[in-house]
C-alpha cells in the first residue's frame, strides 16, 4: 500500500518500517563511535585511562537522537515519537546503571593484577612492609563476623516479622513496627558505638575488642532490614492458604511453620541476603569494636581480627613508603568483597529455587 494518497498526504500507519535489528544496530553503532572518538582523545591527551561511562552515555545520547532522525525519514512522525520515548526509557535505565558499570570496571581494572596473584589468599600481612603479604586474615574475619550476625540476626528478624503478620494487634504491634522503622536508619557508627559499651560495660575493659562484638553490631544493622523485607513477603501468602489449614483442623503455628514459610521462602531467602549484603562492607563499626590486626585470628571471641572493608581502609590510608603496592592490597580486597556479594546473591537464588513452592499442575 502507498505510503502517500491521491491529494499527496502522507498516512502514518501504512508509512515503511525500520529493519529488524536496527536499533540495536544503532545503539552499539553509536557506543562504538562515540568510543572511537574517546580513545582519540586518549591519546591525544596522552591519558593512560579509558573513559567507559562517558563514551557509553555520550553514545546513548547520540543513539536517542539518530533513532528519531532515522524513525522520522523512514516511519513517519507518529512513529519516530514513540521510538524517541522509548529510547528515552532505555537512557534512563541506562544512566541508571552507570554508577555500577563503573564502579565494577574501576574495581576489576586495578583489583584483578593482585587478586589473581596466589599469595593474596594464602598470607596475611603479618611482618609485611611493603610489597607482598595478602588478605587470608582479612577474608577469614570477613566470613566469621558475617556468619554469626547472620546466625543472630535471621532467628530474631524472622520472628519479629512473624509475630508483626500473624500475631501482633494493637499497640504493641505498632509500637515494634515503629521501633524497626527507626532502627533502620541508624547510622551504622552508633552500632558500633551501642556494641562497644555494651561490651565495654559487660567485662569492665574500655579496650575491650573483638569479633563477637562487631557480629552484634552488624546484626544491629542487619535486623530491621530482615524484619521488613520478611514481613512483606508473609503479607504477600494469600489467605486462603491459611484458612484451609485452619479449616483441616490445623494449628495455628503448624499453619505458620508448613504453610506460610514455605510459601515465602524465595522472598525470605532474598530478604536475608540482602541484609547480609548490606552490612558485609561495613567499615565505621568494625574499626570501634574490633580493630585491626595484621595477623590471622581464627578466635571471633578474642583479641581483635580484621575484615575485608576494613583492610582496604588500612592499606588506602596507611601507606607505605612504596604507595602502589598498599593501592594494589586496597583493590583486590574491594574486589574480593564485591565477588563475595556476588556469590551470596547467586547461592541465595539457587536455594529459593530449591526450596520455593512447586507449582506444577
Amino acid at each position: 500500500m502507498s505510503a502517500i494518497n491521491a491529494g499527496g498526504i502522507t498516512n502514518s500507519l501504512t508509512t515503511g518500517r525500520l529493519p529488524r535489528g536496527t536499533v540495536w544496530m544503532v545503539l552499539i553503532g553509536s557506543w562504538i563511535l562515540l568510543g572511537i572518538v574517546f580513545v582519540l582523545v586518549q591519546l591525544a591527551g596522552g591519558t593512560k585511562t579509558f573513559n567507559l561511562v562517558g563514551a557509553l552515555f555520550l553514545g546513548t545520547v547520540l543513539f536517542d537522537i539518530l533513532i528519531f532522525a532515522i524513525s522520522y525519514l523512514v516511519e513517519g512522525v507518529r512513529k519516530a515519537k514513540d521510538r524517541l520515548m522509548t529510547s528515552l526509557v532505555a537512557t534512563a535505565f541506562i544512566i541508571a546503571i552507570l554508577p555500577l558499570v563503573s564502579l565494577v570496571y574501576t574495581v576489576v581494572l586495578n583489583g584483578l593484577p593482585r587478586m589473581i596473584q596466589p599469595s593474596f589468599f594464602t598470607e596475611s600481612m603479618r611482618n609485611v612492609l611493603g610489597s607482598g603479604g595478602g588478605a587470608l586474615h582479612a577474608i577469614i574475619g570477613t566470613v566469621e563476623i558475617t556468619a554469626f550476625a547472620a546466625l543472630i540476626s535471621v532467628p530474631i528478624g524472622l520472628l519479629t516479622s512473624i509475630y508483626l503478620v500473624e500475631y501482633g494487634r494493637g499497640a504493641l504491634a505498632t509500637t515494634i513496627t515503629f521501633l524497626v522503622d527507626v532502627m533502620t536508619g541508624i547510622p551504622s557508627i552508633v552500632a558500633g558505638l551501642f556494641a562497644y559499651a555494651l561490651f565495654a560495660l559487660i567485662t569492665g575493659d574500655v579496650g575491650y575488642r573483638s569479633g563477637f562484638g562487631g557480629s552484634v553490631a552488624l546484626s544491629v544493622l542487619m535486623i530491621p532490614v530482615v524484619v521488613r523485607s520478611s514481613e512483606e513477603m508473609l503479607k504477600l501468602v494469600p489467605n486462603e492458604l491459611r484458612e484451609a489449614s485452619y479449616a483441616l483442623g490445623v494449628p495455628k503455628w503448624l499453619t505458620v511453620l508448613k504453610i506460610v514459610i514455605p510459601t515465602s521462602i524465595a522472598g525470605i531467602t532474598t530478604g536475608v541476603t540482602l541484609a547480609i549484603a548490606r552490612v558485609i562492607g561495613e567499615t565505621a563499626p568494625l574499626l570501634i569494636v574490633v580493630g585491626y590486626t595484621s595477623s590471622v585470628n581464627y578466635n571471633l571471641f578474642h583479641d581483635r581480627m580484621m575484615s575485608l572493608s576494613v583492610f582496604s581502609y588500612t592499606q588506602y590510608a596507611q601507606q607505605g613508603a612504596n604507595a602502589a603496592d598498599f593501592l594494589n592490597r586496597a583493590w583486590a580486597a574491594a574486589l574480593t568483597l564485591i565477588l563475595i556479594v556476588m556469590a551470596l546473591n547467586l547461592i541465595a537464588r539457587l536455594v529459593a529455587r530449591i526450596f520455593s513452592p512447586k507449582l506444577g499442575r
